[in-house]
């Protein structure tokens, strides 16, 4: 079961939805020193303690990740962030 589970519409294409969950990654890579790899529609991404895709749909975009022991006091400042920068980013 994910720590974090988000769910959010896009109204977009799927080639718009890859860019806006591109731009999301690499300001969470820069963050938290994740590396992370496109298969299909779906980018997977991981780090020590952290794993989790961003899956891309024609109608929205889902989001889960599984914290590790050390991140998962940092859950909802991780989940807040993310969450935050998606919102603006579908605005």
């Amino acid at each position: 079961m994910p720590d974090i589970d988000v769910t959010r519409p896009h109204g977009r294409s799927i080639a718009e939805a890859r860019q806006l969950v591109e731009s999301l990654i690499v300001k969470m890579a820069k963050d938290y020193d994740l590396k992370h790899q496109w298969e299909g529609d779906t980018l997977k991404f991981e780090r020590s303690g952290l794993s989790g895709e961003m899956a891309i749909s024609p109608s929205d975009i889902h989001i889960t990740a599984k914290l590790g022991l050390m991140l998962k006091p940092l859950k909802g400042r991780i989940e807040k962030e993310l969450v935050g920068v998606l919102d603006r980013k579908l605005v």
